[in-house]
């Protein structure tokens, strides 16, 4: 029948009919090719499980010492295994490789070389220590920038050295014979304890330097500088002998910050922490069996002369009304204006105080108005001494002992059991009035755990406003900065430190360190035979003979002996002379000349003042130029 002749009802029909069809092929098409699929999935997996037979047969025929990097000779470059390790193993990939690299020469900079120098100086490590995470940090900052350099066909030299940490040392090795033969320094004397720290360097002071081979720190080990070293220390000297000669380097006689465990002046800026103290609060102090009373402030009176009257003042520190000279008024105060030019009588020596009027120390709403003036340990009262020509009695002996200044009732006893026997003998003569709670903010030692004694002491210093001005110019000058310090607003805190800059104090009462090349003449027919009564007496030189050759000079027809300051230099004055002294500073070598100065400098901003700020300033006056460019 011709479809064109079916009724649509036919047609219908026939449609869905084939449809059906349609369906029923298409089931069949998606069975066979799942079954397909499955017998696929069948035979490859059963070609892998014989292929993980095979694999583990040939594992079992494998030579495990294919895995294992043969014996390098040291110094050779490394042998390699002749198959990788399956697991990464940092012992036995690291190892040879740098024993060669340093054989090679690879990390050596040439003087004579025509390629641009880039220097980095590593900031010398303690030698009292091991490294730390934070080296690890910075050692991979300077070798990541000294590699880039290198391989971009720079001359690259990267400096390394360890500094001789005078105090930090020195405390050490004291514990150790201390804890190994029962010692003090002072019972084995000067030159066995200086040899035993040598000792104890040769012995420990290697560790850091074996780390920094073992992170593989690309350092140019042919130029490894001690601070201490024979090099180093000329260098010490030598800037020593210049600083002094242009009158930057003086003595004076100076409060300074006292520990009377180590028995040396402290920087009040770095080895100096403070406490806040809000209550009455006792502490263990080295040394003291029974913990010391600090937070409060003691009330005393003083009689006044022709037995008139008393005055009463309060201080947190009684046991120093010892060494009391003066007590301090307000000119403008009227509860006090009958005492102008009066006298007060101390309880225990006798001796006269003058009443003095002075407006910049007394508030007269503070306390009784009236304040009691110990110029050779207090920094405030050292001003008044000055300021009115006082006095100035010190009355602690260097281990914190009262000494004969203090009468005969305290003489030889430790500072805070002093403090308890004054309080008692005030309350006796009946001249204590009370004591209560006081704010107030303790130093301590961080070395020691000392607490910090304000004595007075001659000392060695550096002016440094001059240098300080150079290199706060360098920094801040908007039109030519020379120094650029990253991040920058790092130049803040170094405009803050420079601006305000305080002479510095660079003698030190140790053993440990750079002795300060000065000799002191004590004439035969002087009447006191101390050194350093008389600061013309001393002189400057490189050794011994030079310093002798001067006395002649100048004592010439005069019998005398000459004594070396027993003082040692605070060890930042070795390393702020560093970019310097590595590079051959005071003599004119090749290195100085090509690689001075050096490019950058990488350090931790704790240390901007102690070690940058100082490195420029002695750069600048000592080399004639900024140490680096950036920091």
């Amino acid at each position: 029948m011709d479809p064109q002749e079916l009724t649509p009802e036919e047609l219908e029909k026939k449609k869905k009919k084939e449809e059906k069809a349609r369906e029923k092929n298409l089931k069949k098409l998606k069975a066979a090719q799942k079954a397909e699929k499955f017998q696929a999935q069948k035979t490859s997996s059963a070609l892998e499980s014989g292929k993980k037979k095979i694999s583990k047969k040939e594992a079992d025929a494998e030579n495990p010492e294919d895995y294992i990097d043969p014996v390098t000779p040291e110094g050779e470059k490394k042998k390699l295994s002749c198959q990788m390790a399956k697991a990464y193993s940092p012992s036995a990939v690291e190892k040879s490789w740098y024993e060669w690299w340093e054989k090679s020469n690879f990390f050596v900079a040439d003087a004579d070389s025509s390629k641009p120098p880039f220097v980095i100086v590593l900031p010398p490590p303690n030698v009292t220590g091991a490294l730390h995470i934070g080296h690890a940090l910075t050692a991979a900052i300077q070798d990541t920038i000294i590699r880039w350099r290198r391989m971009s066909g720079y001359n690259a030299l990267w400096v390394p050295g360890t500094d001789h940490a005078g105090i930090a040392t020195q405390v050490v090795v004291e514990k150790k014979i201390m804890r190994e033969m029962k010692l003090t320094r002072h019972d084995l004397g000067r030159e066995r304890f200086v040899a035993e720290v040598w000792k104890w360097k040769n012995q420990y002071g290697g560790t850091i330097l074996k780390q920094l081979r073992r992170l593989g720190a690309s350092l140019d080990w042919s130029r490894e500088a001690f601070t201490m070293d024979e090099k180093r220390s000329a260098a010490v000297t030598e800037a020593f002998l210049r600083l002094h000669k242009e009158g930057l380097i003086y003595r004076d006689l100076r409060l300074v910050n006292w520990d009377c465990v180590l028995r040396t002046a402290i920087s009040d800026i770095e080895v100096v922490e403070y406490i806040d103290i809000k209550d009455i609060t006792h502490l263990k102090v080295p040394g003291y069996e029974n913990r010391v009373e600090f937070g409060v402030l003691t009330s005393f009176a003083y009689p006044l002369e022709g037995d008139s009257g008393e005055i009463v003042v309060a201080t947190t520190r009684v046991e120093t009304m010892l060494g009391d000279t003066a007590i301090a008024i307000h000119p403008e105060d009227k509860r006090y204006s009958h005492l102008h030019g009066k006298y007060a009588i101390h309880p225990f020596s006798g001796r006269k105080l003058p009443i003095v009027c002075d407006a910049v120390l007394v508030d007269m709403g503070f306390g009784t108005g009236a304040v009691k003036i110990t110029p050779a340990h207090d920094p405030n009262d050292f001003e008044v001494g000055k300021r009115h020509n006082l006095e100035f009695i010190n009355i602690f002996t260097d281990d914190g002992k009262i000494n004969s200044n203090g009468g005969p009732d305290f003489v030889g006893m430790p500072r805070f059991k002093a403090r308890v026997a004054v309080t008692e003998a005030l309350i006796e003569k009946g001249l204590f009035r009370g004591k209560k709670v006081n704010d107030m903010r303790l130093g301590i030692c961080s070395r020691s755990n000392d607490v910090v004694e304000p004595l007075i002491k001659p000392q060695w210093y550096v002016n440094c406003k001059s240098m300080a001005q150079e290199g706060l110019d360098a920094v801040i000058d908007e039109n030519n900065p020379r120094l650029q310090i990253i991040p920058k607003q790092y130049a803040a805190e170094w405009k803050r430190w420079l601006e305000n800059i305080r002479d510095w104090c660079i003698s030190r009462q140790l053993w440990w360190g750079h002795r300060i090349p000065a000799w002191y003449a004590i004439l035969n027919d002087d009447e006191l035979k101390e050194i350093g009564l008389n600061n013309d007496r001393w002189i400057v030189a490189r050794n011994e003979k030079e310093a002798q050759e001067e006395a002649n000079r100048i004592f010439s027809g005069k019998s005398f002996q000459l004594h070396q300051d027993p003082d040692v230099l605070d060890t930042w004055f070795s390393s702020g002379l560093f970019p310097l002294s590595v590079l051959g500073w005071p003599n004119s070598t090749s290195d100085l000349e090509t690689f001075y100065p050096t490019s950058v400098l990488e350090t931790g901003h704790d240390i901007l003042f102690f070690w940058v700020a100082r490195m420029v300033m002695l750069g600048m006056k000592l080399g004639g130029d900024l140490p680096f460019t950036k920091v």
